[in-house]
């Protein structure tokens, strides 16, 4: 049985996935906590669920290094077999990622390499892109550089805003996160593998 941990800062709607999956008996893996950067509204996922969580603000520490210790430690406390950012909008500093990698993975709502960054609906829009998608990725010390676990395309439809295109991103987002998760937990999956390539 994979453990996770998983990392958000806002709605925490992909957190929300993982738990209603991994609620099923026969779902390869364990959400064992739930950690994020501010009192994000989807903790209350979590409390919903029984999760404990913990948060660490980053405007609390003397610097980015000193949270990311302190993240680090919190996180380990729990010994997850597997770390999720899911909507977790902190650029993780390189001795957590050292720490953690490749037992680490993202998603991203674009089709990496294109697009990588906080803004990737907005710039797939604004590049005219007729499709975009999601990404699982294992994190790397660069931004949206990791190895790609899976991805899946998103059609963009003409006068979609950005609102809406996410939305939709969102639930192939969601779907592709549980699925990315079971194949880890299932080994038809090597992250370890991955990274080394």
């Amino acid at each position: 049985m994979l453990s996770l941990v998983v990392l958000i800062s806002g709605g925490g709607s992909n957190l929300r996935a993982l738990l209603e999956a991994t609620s099923e008996s026969a779902f390869p893996a364990r959400v064992v906590a739930v950690g994020a950067d501010n009192e994000a509204e989807g903790l209350g996922h979590a409390e919903a669920w029984s999760i404990p969580s913990f948060t660490v603000v980053p405007s609390t520490f003397e610097s980015r290094e000193a949270w990311g210790e302190e993240l680090l430690e919190q996180i380990l406390r729990w010994s997850p077999d597997l770390v999720v950012c899911a909507g977790f909008m902190r650029i993780l500093p390189p001795n957590v990622v050292r720490a953690l990698s490749p037992r680490l993975i993202n998603t991203h709502p674009a089709l990496l390499p294109a697009f990588p960054g906080a803004h990737a609906v907005r710039d797939a829009l604004a590049a005219g892109v007729d499709t975009t998608g999601v990404t699982v990725h294992v994190i790397d010390e660069g931004v949206d550089t990791g190895p790609v676990i899976v991805q899946r395309a998103v059609p963009v439809h003409p006068g979609d805003t950005e609102h809406e295109l996410h939305e939709r991103i969102k639930t192939v987002e969601r779907e592709l996160l549980v699925a990315a998760v079971r194949d880890i937990a299932e080994q038809t999956v090597d992250l370890e593998e991955l990274a080394a390539r």
